[in-house]
C-alpha cells in the first residue's frame, strides 16, 4: 500500500520539518517541551498547507564543517549579545545603524536561506531583503561603529557564508563560490588561492 501524495510530501519534507522546530526554538529562546511540539505543529502545519519550491540538495554532510559552523555561531551569539547591551546601556551614545548590501558567493535558494537565517539570529543584525536570483542579501546593521565598519559587517556575513558552505557544500560548489574544497590539503601542497578573501 503506497501512501497519500499529500503525506509522501509531509514523509520527505522532514528535514524542512526539523529546521523549523529548531528556528522556533531560537525564536522563543526556550528549549522545553512544549516549545518543540508547538514548533512541530508550526511546521507541519505550514510544510502541509502551503505548496514550497522543492529545493534540491546537491551537498554533503561535513561533519568537521558543521561543527565549526555550530560553535561559532554560539560564540557569535555571546558576543553580539554582550554588544547590543552595551550599545543600549552606554551614556551618550547614539548607534549608527544602516542597510548594506552583501553579495553572495553562493547562488543555492538553501545556502542563501541558512546564511540569511543564522545572521538575523546573531543580535544586532538582522536580514530585511534577500535577492535569490542575484544571491544578495540587505542586512540592518544595528551599530557599524562597533561592528568595525561596513566592511567588517559585509566580511561577517561572506564569513558565515563560508562556513554554512564548509558544512553542507558538495566540492563542486565550493568550488562555484570561489573556495578550495579541502583548504588543508591544498595549503599543505602550496596551491595558491588558498586565502580566502585573497
Amino acid at each position: 500500500m503506497s501512501l497519500h501524495p499529500r503525506r509522501r510530501r509531509l514523509a520527505a519534507q522532514w528535514p524542512t520539518m526539523l529546521w523549523l522546530v529548531g528556528v522556533w526554538v531560537l525564536l522563543w529562546g526556550d528549549l522545553t517541551v512544549a516549545n518543540v511540539l508547538a514548533g512541530a505543529v508550526v511546521a507541519v502545519s505550514v510544510t502541509g498547507a502551503l505548496r514550497m519550491t522543492p529545493i534540491d540538495f546537491h551537498g554533503r554532510l561535513r561533519p568537521w564543517g558543521l561543527v565549526v559552523l555550530v560553535v561559532r555561531f554560539a560564540w557569535d551569539l555571546v558576543v553580539a549579545s554582550a554588544e547590543v547591551s552595551w550599545v543600549a546601556l552606554r551614556p551618550r551614545h547614539t548607534p549608527r545603524g544602516a542597510v548594506i548590501g552583501v553579495q553572495l558567493r553562493s547562488h543555492s535558494d538553501l545556502y542563501l536561506t541558512m546564511t540569511a537565517e543564522l545572521c538575523s539570529l546573531v543580535p544586532g543584525s538582522l536580514v530585511v531583503e534577500a535577492h535569490r536570483l542575484t544571491g544578495m542579501l540587505y542586512l540592518h546593521v544595528l551599530d557599524v561603529e562597533q561592528s568595525g565598519g561596513v566592511e567588517a559587517a559585509r566580511q561577517a556575513v561572506l564569513d558565515q557564508e563560508e562556513r554554512v558552505l564548509r558544512a553542507f557544500a558538495s566540492d563542486a560548489e565550493l568550488r562555484g563560490a570561489g573556495l578550495e574544497p579541502h583548504p588543508r590539503r591544498a595549503a599543505r601542497r602550496g596551491t595558491p588561492g588558498t586565502e580566502v578573501g585573497a
